[in-house]
C-alpha cells in the first residue's frame, strides 16, 4: 500500500505524497501535499474545470485526462477522495457521481491506493470536531499547510483538507498497527 521508503534508524516512513480530491462535475478540487513526519508541504492546489455547454462525455473525458496528468506528475503514494452526500438536485447528483466514478477509474488505472472519507471524517481529522463549519475547516487547513490565504475556489481548499485528513488518518492507523 505504501511506496515511500522506511527510515531504518527510526522505523518511520519518511515521505508520503497525497492527492486530495473534492469531486465535482463543473469543478474538481485537487490538492497535492507532501507529508513528512508530522509536517506538511503544499505541492500544488488547482481545479479541473469543465464548462456547462460541453457535452457530458467530453466533460468526463477532460476530468479523466487531467486527473491522469496529476497522477503522472506527482506519482502519489495515496489518493484521498470525498464521499458524496446529496439531498437536493438529482440531475446534479448523477453528474457528480459520474465524474467521481471517472476520477476513481483514473486513479485505479494507475494502481494508486484510494481512500474515501465522509465530510464528517474530514472535519474531525482537520479541525477535531465533526460538525465544524466550512470556514473553520478552511482556516485550519490554511494554518496546517502554512498558506498565506485560503485557496480559491473552495473546491481546492476542500481537496487540501481531504489530503490532510488522509495524512492524519494514515498516521493514526500506522500507530495502531504497531
Amino acid at each position: 500500500i505504501f511506496n515511500s521508503k522506511i527510515d531504518e534508524n527510526k522505523g518511520v516512513r519518511n515521505k508520503m505524497i497525497i492527492i486530495g480530491i473534492d469531486p465535482g462535475y463543473a469543478i474538481v478540487g485537487i490538492g497535492v501535499v507532501e507529508y513528512v513526519g508530522n509536517k506538511f508541504r503544499t505541492l500544488e492546489y488547482n481545479a479541473i474545470t469543465t464548462p456547462a455547454g460541453m457535452p457530458t462525455v467530453e466533460r468526463l473525458k477532460k476530468i479523466y485526462t487531467e486527473m491522469t496528468m496529476y497522477i503522472d506528475k506527482y506519482k502519489p503514494d495515496a489518493v484521498a477522495i470525498e464521499e458524496l452526500f446529496f439531498n437536493s438536485n438529482q440531475k446534479t447528483a448523477i453528474n457528480v457521481a459520474q465524474a467521481r466514478g471517472v476520477l476513481l477509474v483514473a486513479v485505479a488505472n494507475k494502481n494508486v491506493p484510494i481512500s474515501e472519507y465522509t465530510p464528517l471524517q474530514v472535519k474531525q481529522a482537520v479541525v477535531g470536531y465533526g460538525r465544524a463549519e466550512k470556514k473553520q475547516v478552511q482556516q485550519m487547513t490554511k494554518m496546517l499547510l502554512n498558506l498565506e490565504k485560503v485557496p480559491k475556489p473552495d473546491d481546492t481548499a476542500d481537496a487540501l483538507a481531504i489530503a490532510v485528513c488522509h495524512a492524519h488518518s494514515f498516521r493514526m492507523n500506522a500507530k495502531l498497527d504497531f
